[in-house]
């Protein structure tokens, strides 16, 4: 049987599921998956910047051309509606996933349900990463 705490956390998920967000978000997370043109788009784009990252670290120098060819690759990611669309997607999944952590992180450091002033505070608590 499980505990309240377990019962209270499936409830949240399906409040969360249920969310017309949540749907919206699902909807073009499953559009794009289904598309191997703009996942094709999207991880030639991701490989490229990952390159160029690596390079950087290591201190070589970036070529002017494979810094256009990124550009060129990324622009055309970003005209693809359907890869727009997951990368919405995604930023909107985060910032739900952060306000959900930044609450429960507040409840437990306060040993309370946070108000709107303790969030203005600052800080969402230790571990959030935020660093406000």
């Amino acid at each position: 049987m499980p505990t309240k705490i377990e019962a209270k956390t499936q409830e949240l998920c399906q409040t969360i599921i249920d969310q017309p967000e949540m749907i919206s978000i699902r909807k073009r997370i499953d559009t794009f998956l289904s598309d191997p043109g703009a996942r094709g788009q999207y991880e030639a784009v991701m490989s490229k910047g990952q390159a160029l990252q690596e390079k950087q670290a290591r201190s070589q120098p970036l070529e002017s051309a494979e810094i256009a060819d990124f550009e060129k690759h990324r622009d055309a990611l970003m005209k693809n509606s359907i890869a727009r669309g997951f990368l919405d997607a995604q930023e909107e999944l985060h910032e739900m996933q952060h306000l959900i952590q930044k609450s429960i992180s507040k409840t437990l450091e306060l040993g309370r349900i946070p108000t709107e002033a303790d969030f203005d505070a600052g800080s969402c608590g230790e571990g959030c990463g935020c660093h406000h």
